[in-house]
Order: C-alpha cells, then sequence, then structure tokens
C-alpha cells in the first residue's frame, strides 16, 4: 500500500482521517503492511502480533507512533486495550500511557473513536475518572482534543499533552506566540469550524453556567481578537518571513516554512490558561477591559465577564486559546456568530446570515469604487460592508495607492482609512449590531458606520437622539449617515451608490403608520393595504436610498419572481431601475436554517446620464447549482483524492461551489453591455 491507499482504506465509512499524522509516520505505518491470505496485516507497535489493517486500527498504530517518535514515551509505557473495571464490568481502553514513576498508575487515557464526538469524549472522561488518569485524548484521526482532568466534572482543554521529558505545567506555562499560534491552529491542524468548537465548549460546561451563552462567548471571542490584535506587527512579521523563505524554498508546505522563522522577539499571547485557574480569571478579566478600551461601544464599561466560576473560565480559555480568529477573511468568526445569533432567535423574523461566498458574489458583480458610498440596511454580521471594504482596498493595491490591508494584517494605508468612512450598515437586531460593530471596527481601524437603527421606521429615527446612550456609541455614525441625506430633517431618499442588503423574509409588517410611508403599501386606486410583507418595504427603502444610477443587489424569496400577486412589485421596480441580474440559489443556500428557494436581484436606478431609461434591454440570468451546501445544511468542501478537505492560500477550507463562476460571467456580459459600472 501507500499513503493515498491507506487514506482511502481509513475514509471507507467516512468516520476516520489521517489529518493530525505526519506524512513519516504513515509511511512507516506502510512499510510495515505485508498480505497473508488475501488480507492485509501489521505487526501492533506494541502487543507485537499481526493485526489486520482496518480504519480504527490504523489510527491506533499512528497515534502509538506518535507518542514514540514525536513525545517520546518509551513502549514499556504505553499499553494496549487496557482493561478499565466499573465494578463488576470491564471495559477496555484504546491506549494509555502509564506514569513513568510506577508504572502501576495510568498517566493519560486515548480513547479513538469513530462515532459523535460528544459520545465519545463521554466514554474517554468515564475511563479516565475509574482510571485517576491526569490527562486524556480523544481523536477520530481528523480532531485530537486534549484534556487535563481537574475533577470528576471538569476536564480543561489543552494545547497538547506533555513529552516525556515534560510535565503538565510545561504545557500551560510553554512560550506561545502569534507564530505557535499559527503552528497550532485547530481550525488548520484539524480542518474544522470554530462553531464546532463553541458547540463543545456549551457541551463541557456553558450549558450549566448560568450565564448567556451569546453574551459570554462573544465577550470571549472579542477579547481574543483583541490579544491578537495586540501582535499585529508580529504578524506582519511572520507574513514577510514566510513569503522570502516560501520564494527560496518552493517545495516546503506552511507548517515547514513556519517552523523555520525564529520567534524571540515575538510578544506572548495573553489569551492563555495557566495553571492556577485564579491566575487565568485574573489575566483574561484584565484583557476584557483592555478590550473594551480599545473597541469602545460594544460592551457598557462596567459589564463583567459573567462566567464567575474560575474552573468554567478556564475550560472556555482552553477551547479557544489554539483558535487563530484573525484571517483574510470573516468567515472563521462569522460562522460561529451566525450560530450564537440564530440560538438568539434572529430567525423567528426570517433574518438569516448571508453565507460568504454569496456576499463575494454580490459585492465583485456590483463592482465598489473608492470613490462610492455603500450601505447594507438589514446589515446583520456585516458581510457585505466588510467585503466591499476588501473589494476596494484591493483595487486601490492594483492601483498602486496603497499596500494590501485586510482582516488579517491591520496596516491601513490613508486611501483605505477614508474608504471606511464611506461604508455604512444599519440593524433593528442589538445583538447582531454589536457584532458587527466588532467586524467592522476590527477591520476598519477603530473606525465604524454601523447603526442601531430601524431601516423601515426611519420617521422616528429623530427620538434615538434623546438615548444619552445610543448618542455616545453611534452619533458619529449616525450625522455622516444623514450627511448623505438628501433631506436630513426627512432621511427617506439618500445618495448611495451601491445598497446591498439580504433582508428579512418572514412575517408581516401591520403598524399602520409605518406602512403609510411606502407607495408599495397602496393599489391603484390609493386604497391602503392593513399589512405588507417585510422584505417588499425593504424593496421600496432600498430603492430611496439609491441616488440616480445607483445600483441595488438583494436576497429576496423566490415568489417575488413570479408569483401573480407580486406583479404590482415587479411593475413598482422596474418603474424605477433597470433590471440587471437576476441569480437563483438553490434550496440548500440558507439551510439549516431555513429551505426557502432565494435569488438575488440586482437593478440600477435610472438616470439620465449614466443609465437613460429605455423599454428594450438584456437582462443577465443565471441559476446556480451548488451553493456549497447539502441538503441538511452542512457546508461542501473540495477535497483532494483521499477525501482529505483542502485549503486556500490563507488556510481557508475551500467551500464547492458555482458562485465564482456566475460572477466573471456577469463581468464579461456586463462589459458587453457597456453597464456604467463595469466601463473599461
Amino acid at each position: 500500500m501507500n499513503i493515498l491507499e491507506i487514506g482511502q482504506l481509513v475514509k471507507t465509512d467516512g468516520k476516520y482521517d489521517l489529518t493530525i499524522f505526519s506524512s513519516a509516520s504513515i509511511d512507516r505505518l506502510d512499510e510495515n503492511i505485508f498480505e497473508k491470505g488475501n488480507k492485509l496485516f501489521f505487526k501492533c507497535l506494541k502487543r507485537k502480533k499481526d493485526i489486520q489493517v482496518k480504519p480504527e486500527e490504523i489510527v491506533r498504530q499512528l497515534m502509538i507512533d506518535k507518542l514514540i517518535n514525536e513525545y517520546g514515551y518509551p513502549i514499556d509505557l504505553i499499553e494496549v486495550e487496557y482493561s478499565v473495571s466499573f465494578g463488576r464490568e470491564k471495559k477496555f481502553a484504546d491506549i494509555v500511557i502509564l506514569n513513568k514513576k510506577d508504572k502501576t498508575s495510568v498517566y493519560c487515557v486515548i480513547e479513538i473513536k469513530k462515532h459523535k464526538a460528544k459520545d465519545g469524549k463521554d466514554q474517554l472522561k468515564s475511563y479516565t475518572n475509574a482510571t485517576g488518569a491526569p490527562l486524556a485524548v480523544w481523536t477520530n484521526g481528523v480532531e485530537i482534543n486534549y484534556y487535563e482532568r481537574l475533577d470528576p466534572n471538569y476536564f480543561e482543554p489543552l494545547s497538547n499533552i506533555p513529552k516525556a521529558n515534560e510535565t503538565i505545567d510545561d504545557v500551560k506555562n510553554e512560550r506561545f506566540t502569534y507564530l505557535e499560534l499559527m503552528l497550532k491552529d485547530k481550525l488548520t491542524e484539524e480542518r474544522k469550524s470554530l462553531k464546532d468548537l463553541i458547540q463543545d465548549m456549551e457541551d463541557e460546561v456553558l450549558a450549566n453556567a448560568g450565564v448567556d451563552v451569546f453574551e459570554e462567548v462573544f465577550k470571549l471571542i472579542f477579547t481574543k481578537l483583541y490579544d491578537e490584535m495586540e501582535s499585529s506587527d508580529d504578524r506582519v512579521n511572520i507574513e514577510t518571513q514566510y513569503k522570502i523563505i516560501k520564494k527560496q524554498n518552493q517545495d516546503l508546505n506552511d507548517k515547514q516554512i513556519l517552523e523555520k522563522i525564529e520567534t524571540d522577539d515575538y510578544r506572548k499571547l495573553e489569551f492563555r490558561s495557566r495553571g492556577d485557574a485564579h491566575h487565568t480569571k485574573e489575566v483574561i478579566n484584565a484583557l476584557y477591559r483592555k478590550a473594551k478600551d480599545k473597541w469602545q461601544g460594544i460592551f457598557e464599561q462596567g459589564e463583567p465577564l459573567r462566567i464567575t466560576d474560575e474552573n468554567h473560565l478556564q475550560i472556555c480559555v482552553g477551547f479557544l486559546q489554539n483558535v487563530k480568529l484573525f484571517n483574510s477573511n470573516l468567515q472563521v468568526i462569522d460562522e460561529a456568530f451566525e450560530y450564537l445569533v440564530n440560538k438568539s432567535a434572529k430567525g423567528e423574523k426570517g433574518q438569516y446570515f448571508t453565507p460568504r461566498n454569496v456576499i463575494d458574489m454580490c459585492v465583485y458583480m456590483m463592482n465598489p469604487k473608492a470613490n462610492e458610498f455603500m450601505i447594507d440596511t438589514a446589515c446583520g454580521s456585516c458581510g457585505f460592508t466588510v467585503h466591499t471594504l476588501f473589494n476596494v482596498w484591493q483595487k486601490l493595491v492594483s492601483q498602486g495607492k496603497a499596500q494590501f490591508a485586510n482582516f488579517s494584517n491591520q496596516k491601513l494605508s490613508s486611501e483605505q482609512k477614508e474608504y471606511v468612512n464611506k461604508v455604512f450598515g444599519i440593524d433593528f437586531d442589538e445583538k447582531s449590531v454589536r457584532v458587527a460593530r466588532t467586524l467592522n471596527m476590527i477591520a476598519g481601524d477603530g473606525k465604524t458606520n454601523v447603526l442601531h437603527l430601524n431601516t423601515l421606521d426611519y420617521t422616528r429615527w429623530e427620538e434615538k437622539q434623546k438615548d444619552r446612550a445610543w448618542v455616545k456609541t453611534y452619533n458619529d455614525g449616525y450625522q455622516r449617515l444623514l450627511d448623505l441625506a438628501v433631506d436630513a430633517k426627512n432621511p427617506k431618499e439618500f445618495n448611495f451608490d451601491i445598497v446591498m442588503a439580504n433582508p428579512p423574509f418572514a412575517g408581516d409588517i401591520k403598524d399602520s403608520r409605518l406602512i403609510s410611508n411606502y407607495e408599495v403599501a397602496f393599489d391603484s386606486k390609493g386604497k391602503k393595504a392593513n399589512k405588507v410583507s417585510r422584505d417588499i418595504l425593504f424593496i421600496e427603502r432600498n430603492l430611496d436610498f439609491l441616488k440616480p444610477g445607483g445600483r441595488m443587489a438583494i436576497v429576496l424569496p423566490q415568489g417575488r419572481f413570479n408569483n401573480t400577486s407580486d406583479e404590482k412589485v415587479r411593475s413598482f421596480v422596474m418603474e424605477r431601475a433597470r433590471l440587471i441580474a437576476v441569480v437563483g440559489l438553490d434550496g440548500n443556500t440558507f439551510k439549516p436554517h431555513t429551505g426557502t428557494k432565494t435569488s438575488v436581484l440586482f437593478v440600477q436606478k435610472w438616470d439620465d446620464e449614466i443609465n437613460p431609461k429605455v423599454d428594450d434591454y438584456e437582462v443577465f440570468m443565471a441559476v446556480s447549482e451548488c451553493t456549497g451546501k447539502d441538503n441538511s445544511g452542512e457546508e461542501i468542501y473540495l477535497t483532494n483524492e483521499i477525501g482529505e478537505r483542502l485549503l486556500d492560500e490563507h488556510n481557508h477550507l475551500i467551500q464547492k461551489h458555482d458562485l465564482k463562476e456566475i460572477a466573471d460571467a456577469f463581468e464579461t456580459w456586463a462589459k458587453q453591455q457597456n453597464l456604467s459600472f463595469w466601463r473599461i
């Protein structure tokens, strides 16, 4: 066999992988495989007997090899199928490491399981409690989790287990800089998501901690982002060295390149679990206070971390400490916040975070410029706004006006900083606004125009000026918004170049006072409807935000495009704007939250100069057959020939979808049509 064949065999039942193991380990296993009686065997590294080659046994042998060759444990301290007593019943742990002092007690229990991680970890904990072992490891070959048993109820995640010549305190007190974080990033190493880790954290401790999960996880992520931000100079230095080494050593992989970079002068990261839970709490609280001072208006200055139990906090920090949050886009963080916000019932009004690949398609097709103003009127976590920033920043680089800066590199040029003030976001959901402001402030060097307002109820915006707390947080951005209004005293119409939004679908607006402000609420005889669908009001509202010639991308239920009852809405839009494009999204796009079939509508307001009104014109039509999710709403990722998830140059998982091809096709078509915003 070879590495490819071993990888394919391991994946036969879809439950195991080889991601965490080195190619050298797999090569050693390959050399040990032989055929006997038309079946494949290898000699167990510990039991010294022939064992048939099967997925779980492959992972076990590789784990033993890892303990010997990477951790330095002698084979006489390793036991396989170790008997664990539960009263009269006996069970068998896959691997244990014995205490090197007496070899009569268990130092670490290692379980290799294909079933659900939660079930496997529960079994692991029962074995660890029964043996009294201080350490525990669970793996299926792609994920690996290390724990220290604090007591029967609390297992604290560790960044690793000690090597044979180390202690647990050595692991906890290791020097850990941004370079070590890049080397040990769990999201890259294990091809997993931040959402998965948060779910694990909930299962382990938060479900019984008596706290608001959204608020406390948000605070911890907020704090960790600040800690990583404090090492931004180190990050830039590492990226520079990386490029130099990569150019000189094309055959090295990412990890090998990072291992060549010196770490002597780098700042130690503070978001770490310490040997003393009380000390951990003191450090994390101090870090949280600094983050609030840096990014004001997200949390009240007096708002504490409410995970008061020191063990609870220590465990939560352990889950997050080896996760690199900064990256070249927001997908790592945004997926986690989507999960948290939807748990807080944001979906009740039919508003769901827009997948990043849909956002990228819309931003690319709208082709924003550095002199243009953009707004998302139902911004959620502000994917449209931040990706608009990234898009324009990249163009400034190509024009030679700036160095590229993105979510992983905070060195913004003056032109990039100036553009931050041209991008706006509005949302009625306070939790989403705080998430959005956090991400926009970090991406935008402390600046943001994200506002907590009800987009549809603009006649009551002025009342916000009476709320001192609101004014303190939002007034600067609000005044910049009013500067773009046609009439600042009546903020109905604006002069934005671009609107992009995914408005709420579910529910009707029945407030007579509010719907009286909208033409779509009245029929041809001037009779006002008793209720109007929320997304229909957003269509009119968004058009009001656009100046003549301005353009819009809006996600809508498919029915708006073909229902007979919505013909009036379609006529309303086309009277005011040119229909540029319609892109149908597949039914899995917004799963698991909703299976509603949606399409993206692209229009440009009529304008005598850049988009004169005509009766006959072409429309770009496309249907996506794969937006990157399966029927259950799980992301579909590109894989190699053995099924291992691929990473792009930024170490992101690569979602499998066809939206980039649609955007490219639109660009070609738009240039042929001589659309104003794609003119060469």
